[in-house]
């Protein structure tokens, strides 16, 4: 564990500190778009974020590989190499797409070819497990479309639910460390090695989420761009393809004791073949609705529009924060409760805990323009918009003894009782009163 805490840290690191000299260079090459009807932000931020969290991501594969436990991953699988020839071909496609914005198909293209290439080193699905089947081998040929296609759904996945501060990344990042603690319980728990790299994969895509959010959040300074979010889509992928094709359920019946319990423990990885992505059930379900919306009307399903379901909290009243906050807890609530079940599946706990949370979520979408307020006490330690009216904290002025005076204290910037307003410093207003004591 410590060496993929370790790595996850040094990902987060590059990822953070990259990001501030990566926003200049966006500023400066002009990757900065004029804002378009679908946007939500109100002044031009640079693009090009996707920048640092590809070295980012590089930087957590060179140092696991000098690691004494994570090598071994390196040595025995070809699916880092795979991943990172695959992430490398798609954050070009995407830092294209951030600069000049290319066709939609072009990216489509693009998508597939980077699918194709890791399928080509090995990380492709070989297998299924299958309720009440068992282990379903499959073709090389259905092996090699299924993976593309789910390379191709999360990307676009991850894509669509790129339209608010901080969404994606945080979205992402509650996916990939559910996702790590599934593939860390395969990997030590039953010892099958084959868990082991999309272990890793996860580690570091929480690592490049961690490290970006800080600059993205709102109001972001940053925006990760198609370079950042069909990325860290394409990474999310990669886990889900290695652990679901490459762990055989054959061998969970040396602790499971069956081959039925063994097919059901993978049941929070192989509903993401069938959707795909449980774990990104959230961004998944939008991105149907998307397709489905526009082709209702008449549009290409590539052509963005305000319909995505992060524009329709803010349009019955949620603020900026409230709806990316709202979406974080509904992602949780998918990820977190499918792992929770893949634990144990027989525990009636567990779905009355779902069920109850998610009587928590509706409540909060049925109250867009409810604002916590902070108790009195601690009005001093929360921002102005979460202060109960008329606690609100005044400016302190100190003098010295000599320098007292009867009178109400002028502030710079703050109007007196008589409505005249200070114009200087305080330090002028002290000097002018010691003036006129001398005379």
């Amino acid at each position: 564990m410590r060496e993929y805490l370790l790595t996850l840290c040094v990902t987060a690191a590059v990822t953070y500190l990259l990001t501030g000299p990566v926003r200049k260079f966006a500023i400066v090459a002009g990757a900065m778009p004029e804002i378009r009807a679908r946007d939500v932000h109100r002044e031009p931020t640079p693009r090009l974020g996707g920048i640092a969290m590809f070295f980012g991501l590089c930087a957590g594969l060179l140092v696991a590989d000098h690691l004494t436990n994570l090598s071994e991953v390196f040595k025995n699988s070809n699916e880092p190499r795979a991943l990172l020839s695959g992430a490398a071909l798609i954050w070009l496609i995407g830092v294209l797409d951030d600069k000049f914005e290319i066709d939609a198909l072009i990216k489509l293209g693009g998508q597939m070819i980077a699918a194709g290439v890791m399928v080509m080193q090995g990380l492709t699905i070989l297998w299924l497990p299958i309720p009440s089947v068992g282990n379903v081998a499959l073709t090389q040929w259905q092996g090699t479309l299924l993976t593309v296609a789910l390379v191709v759904i999360t990307i676009n996945a991850v894509n669509f639910v790129d339209g608010l501060d901080g969404l994606a990344a945080g979205m992402v990042c509650i996916a990939a460390a559910a996702f790590f603690l599934y593939a860390y319980r395969i990997w030590y728990s039953y010892g099958i090695e084959a868990a082991a790299p999309a272990t890793l994969f996860s580690a570091i895509l929480m690592g490049m989420c961690i490290g970006f959010l800080p600059h993205n959040m709102h109001p972001a300074r940053i925006f990760m761009g198609d370079s950042g979010s069909m990325l860290i889509g394409l990474v999310l992928s990669a886990g889900a393809i290695s652990i679901t094709g490459q762990v055989d359920p054959d061998a969970l019946q040396l602790f499971l004791k069956s081959e039925k319990a063994a097919v059901h423990s993978t049941v929070p990885v192989y509903i993401p073949l069938l959707l795909p992505l449980t774990i990104i059930a959230v961004p998944t379900a939008d991105l149907v609705l998307a397709i489905v919306r526009r082709t209702w009307k008449g549009q290409s399903p590539f052509a963005a529009d305000r319909g995505h379901l992060h524009h329709r909290l803010l349009e019955i009243g949620h603020s900026h924060s409230r709806a990316v906050l709202i979406m974080y807890f509904w992602s949780a609530l998918i990820a977190f409760g499918a792992l929770s079940y893949s634990v144990n599946s027989a525990s009636m706990w567990i779905v009355l805990g779902i069920v109850f949370l998610s009587a928590i979520g509706l409540l909060l979408l049925l109250l867009p323009r409810f604002t916590p307020r902070a108790p009195r006490w601690a009005q001093h330690l929360v921002p102005p918009r979460y202060r109960r009216r008329g606690a609100a904290v005044e400016p302190v002025v100190v003098l010295a003894e000599e320098d007292r005076d009867p009178r109400p204290p002028v502030v710079a910037g703050v109007s007196g009782v008589n409505g005249a307003t200070a114009v200087g410093p305080r330090s002028r207003l002290l000097d002018g009163r010691k003036a006129e004591s001398s005379r």
